[in-house]
């Protein structure tokens, strides 16, 4: 297989990583972005095309396989791809994010068994943690998993909004264990969607960024042996929330690269483009207004990096500075995108400009891995933490 320990690389420069990211996406990504938002498309072939390209282990280590980068070379693989595509960039966050968690957290048996088909491209994965019913609120999960006296847990419930959920053959299943313990009851399990009782809806029905292949997946008296226990209870509701501080730092990278790449449209649009005698760079009001979005990329670049260092060094802070990042990109990427639009006339609502499709991506941005209002919980949390109680 490829991608393995014996085959791959004992290390590789992030400048080269970074080069074959950004021509994987004007390659392969961009000529079939807008063919695969047409036709509601995940393009799971092109995960396989990822992986043939190494983009399938960024984050984990090279003795195992992966590439080793640190949170802030893969956000800027990340965002390179989402220039052309960022659904298709965060259903590879997904997949990435679960191979990295398998070689941090997974035991020798887990890391053998799926590490190489996860590198390789030949298994697709997915994080399944939102519900119907318990979507910002993670705690409140209610898809269960209990023990049987034959080393056996059977697991029941509904997930929601998973990404790579129409093709996704390994799935990492947060499920209750105890109740009675809340969050602490919470398990990680690696169940595998061919399991008998694992069935899939029909992928969704959306404003947008069909590339995600997001739907829902439904477990009914799934019985998995003992080994299938990922992260224990106790543990797995961190790890959660820990894969979802890297998550919200890799959308807000990919969002402020959206907003670059729909500036640079405009501009180019602009400069050439002729109205009353005079170019339309030349317009004072379309100018300030550009330059106005320009200064929203340098913000929001300034605070993924922030929190992609965060992550890197481990701070404790790191959540704070994730929820800052992607709230503030997520905000100026669509009404950035927006004006960006504007810039173009009536053409920039057709579709053969990439703007609409990154704003559409840009709007799903606002849910995903915790929607706005979250990250507003986490930041005002903060903010009275030491705050003293009055007497």
């Amino acid at each position: 297989m490829k991608n393995t320990p014996d085959s791959a690389p004992s290390s590789s420069a992030p400048s080269d990583v970074l080069a074959t990211a950004i021509k994987f996406a004007a390659e392969q990504v961009a000529p079939s972005a807008a063919q695969w938002e047409r036709e509601h498309t995940h393009p799971r072939h092109m995960v396989t095309h990822a992986a043939t390209n190494r983009l399938c282990g960024l984050l984990v280590p090279t003795e195992l396989g992966g590439l080793g980068l640190s949170a802030v070379h893969a956000a800027e693989v990340m965002a390179a791809i989402a220039t052309a595509d960022m659904g298709f960039a965060f259903s590879l966050v997904c997949h990435n994010n679960l191979a990295a968690a398998i070689a941090k957290r997974g035991s020798p048996e887990h890391k053998a068994k799926y590490l190489p088909l996860l590198l390789d491209g030949s298994m697709l994965g997915a994080f399944l943690l939102t519900e119907p019913d318990a979507g910002s609120d993670a705690g409140a999960i209610s898809t269960s998993a209990q023990p049987t006296d034959s080393r056996r847990w059977v697991i029941n419930g509904d997930k929601a909004w998973v990404t790579n959920a129409s093709h996704a053959q390994l799935l990492n299943v947060y499920a209750q264990t105890d109740p009675e313990a809340g969050h602490n009851g919470i398990g990680a399990f690696l169940v595998e969607a061919a399991a008998s009782g694992v069935s899939r809806t029909e992928p969704y029905e959306m404003l947008g960024a069909h590339s995600t292949g997001t739907g829902g997946i439904s477990f009914s008296n799934v019985s998995v042996d003992d080994s299938s226990l990922f992260i224990e209870p106790g543990s797995a509701f961190k790890a959660a929330m820990e894969a979802i501080d890297l998550a919200r730092t890799l959308v807000a990278a990919m969002c402020t690269a959206m907003l670059r790449h729909g500036l640079e449209v405009a501009v180019g649009y602009v400069s050439n483009r002729q109205a009353f005698g005079l170019p339309l760079s030349d317009r004072q009001g379309l100018r300030w207004m550009l330059a106005d979005v320009a200064t929203d990329i340098e913000a929001a670049e300034g605070l993924w990096r922030s929190a992609a260092h965060g992550l890197s060094e481990s701070r404790p802070d790191v959540a704070i500075r994730a929820a800052h990042a992607k709230k503030f990109a997520t905000r100026v990427a669509l009404s950035g995108l927006a004006q960006c639009m504007q810039a173009l006339g009536a053409n920039g609502f057709r579709q053969d400009f990439p703007l609409a499709r990154h704003l559409a991506a840009a709007k799903m941005a606002h849910y995903l891995d915790g929607t706005t209002e979250i990250q507003n919980l986490v930041i005002a949390r903060s903010l009275f933490a030491a705050q003293p109680n009055p007497q």
